[in-house]
């Protein structure tokens, strides 16, 4: 088993973050209420594959919200001289939705953003091409799909 965190591998615990139930490593285990120790033998069988799957080792893509979405929407709905509330229904959304995401209390989910970009003409979502890196200690970095901690330390680097 990989820890949905870091995606290590080894001892693994059900732990409790946020309200949200995962299997992570010993180290990311720090980050949340361990539930209990997964052992060896309860971990989930999985069936055996014949199939061998390539692991994209390319850039990876990935699409965040812009940090400056608050101020793109008010300016934008501004522009073309639509009150809140008339914006609101055209868009069919709660216009206190709106003015949360007006004043950046709420950051839109990628399917609002689309609905924002086609109403307003405005670029709300940014794709980011991740490049493979090498790690400081000389070693390849590990490779597979994105885990949860990555996207974290991405979000932290921007």
């Amino acid at each position: 088993m990989i820890c949905d965190l870091c995606g290590e591998s080894g001892k693994m615990y059900k732990v409790e973050i946020e309200g949200s139930r995962v299997v992570v490593c010993e180290s990311c285990a720090k980050y949340g209420k361990v539930l209990h120790e997964i052992k060896e033998k309860d971990a989930p069988k999985r069936k055996e594959v014949n199939e061998t799957r390539e692991i994209q080792k390319g850039p990876e893509k990935i699409q965040l919200i812009v940090k400056d979405y608050s101020s793109k929407i008010k300016n934008a709905r501004e522009k073309k001289e639509i009150k809140q509330e008339d914006f609101a229904k055209m868009i069919n959304e709660k216009e206190s939705l709106l003015h949360q995401l007006e004043s950046g209390k709420m950051e839109p989910s990628m399917a609002l953003a689309e609905k924002l970009q086609k109403a307003l003409g405005i670029k709300l979502i940014e794709e980011i091409i991740l490049e493979p890196e090498e790690k400081k200690d000389g070693m390849k970095p590990r490779s597979g799909p994105m885990t949860l901690g990555d996207i974290i330390n991405l979000k932290k680097r921007n």
